[in-house]
């Protein structure tokens, strides 16, 4: 059973959105932290761009659901 289609965007659907458009360079360089430092794991490696990339999607959602 398939659920009836609406006009509005999904916070789900807006969330893929942003991390691959409006975010795309916050997350590349929070993906690139974390490709480098896989090997050696360690707690608050990619801190800081984590806390970049996470600003971004707080500022491009503003909790519009």
């Amino acid at each position: 059973m398939q659920a009836a289609t609406t006009s509005t965007t999904t916070p789900l659907r807006r969330l893929a959105l942003h991390t691959t458009t409006t975010c795309s360079s916050a997350a590349s360089a929070y993906g690139k932290c974390i490709l480098a430092t896989y090997t050696d794991v360690s707690k608050d490696a990619c801190k800081e761009e984590f806390a970049k990339f996470g600003a971004c999607l707080r500022e491009a959602m503003k909790r519009k659901w």
